[in-house]
């Protein structure tokens, strides 16, 4: 019993595992972010990147604290996904 789980299920388990994990990541990112921004996520002081987004959404006469606040969002979610292509391709057992 425990050669065929661990010949057979567990890899495909991990590989199916690992495909979903840059996923839950980046919707909790991304949920942080959105209540960071909403103003119920972390304390006001702590620094986060939906409070950097709040700083440039109050101050629009510096656009580049909101697009800074956006684009190190969008590069940190990019790479999670990146990164998570990268171990399903690894740990893909159809692939070796």
């Amino acid at each position: 019993n425990r050669a065929i789980i661990f010949r057979h299920i567990l890899p495909n388990a991990i590989s199916s595992s690992l495909s979903q994990l840059p996923f839950i990541l980046t919707a909790n990112i991304t949920a942080l972010t959105a209540l960071d921004f909403l103003g119920y996520g972390l304390p006001p002081d702590a620094a986060s990147l939906g409070e950097l987004l709040l700083q440039g959404k109050n101050n629009l006469n510096a656009p580049w604290l909101a697009l800074s606040g956006f684009f190190s969002l969008a590069i940190v979610l990019a790479l999670l996904m990146y990164i998570g292509e990268a171990l399903r391709d690894a740990f893909d057992p159809r692939r070796q």
